[in-house]
């Protein structure tokens, strides 16, 4: 049965001071599926997430989550139901692993005894052991470690999509594969979406139930990595000489 989509980009066009980053974009992403935007950087891979939980509007179209347009979300709301991993797992130095992780939960008001269930419940899912890591901050990590925290504080608040920003790109590259497979068998045993943004095609074919090209603000290639390997597009074809 196909699945209904989640976020939908409707002919979206985005532009600042005159520089167009998307055009006309459209996009389905179905419930449950890792979409991968793969490219270069440039091509309109950050904006298009950043549509998704509305750091920013579309100059044009629109773009729907669960349904609604996000200009008719509230945007903190939105941003409370959608997780977002970035480089470093962007967190907060002053905090402890439990304050970055519990910051989802301390926003939506949820009990003290339920955040520390779910603290630890969220700790031990990305194999770090909540009496050792839990009072630590950010500096006494490594950073595959920083980046496990920022992945269990996106998932804190069980939310339905998360959009990842090239999360292991500064991992080097045992920590990254290592990271990056337990990643896609995390998500997709919680049965979750996620768009996630690279421009490395190894970690796109890893992760990618499906794998969007883009180029110059538009969706060159859209496909699962098999279809992807035997694409004709001249980028397609260019990532696939260059990675042999």
């Amino acid at each position: 049965m196909e699945r209904l989509p989640i976020v939908e980009f409707r002919s979206v066009s985005f532009e600042i001071a005159g520089n167009q980053i998307l055009r006309d974009l459209d996009l389905s992403i179905a419930a449950g599926e890792i979409l991968v935007l793969l490219g270069e950087s440039g091509c309109g891979k950050t904006t298009t997430l950043k549509l998704i939980n509305r750091l920013i509007d579309p100059t044009s179209g629109q773009v729907i989550v669960e349904g609604k347009p996000t200009t008719d979300w509230d945007p903190i709301e939105l941003r409370r139901r959608i997780g977002y991993v970035l480089q470093e797992g962007g967190l907060f130095p002053h905090f402890t692993v439990s304050e970055n992780v519990g910051l989802t939960l301390k926003l939506r008001n949820t009990k003290l005894s339920q955040t520390r269930s779910r603290l630890d419940e969220m700790l031990t899912l990305v194999n770090l052991e909540p009496s050792r890591f839990a009072d630590r901050y950010p500096q006494e990590l490594s950073g595959g470690q920083r980046q496990r925290v920022g992945v269990a504080r996106a998932l804190a608040a069980d939310p339905e999509i998360i959009l990842l920003d090239e999360p292991f790109g500064a991992l080097d590259v045992l920590t990254r594969t290592s990271l990056q497979k337990e990643f896609a068998a995390m998500v997709l045993e919680m049965g979750k979406t996620a768009i996630f943004v690279t421009h490395d095609l190894h970690e796109a074919k890893l992760l990618g139930s499906r794998i969007a090209l883009m180029e110059k603000g538009r969706i060159v290639f859209l496909g699962t990595p098999e279809e992807f390997a035997m694409s004709e597009v001249p980028l397609a074809r260019a990532y696939l000489e260059t990675v042999g």
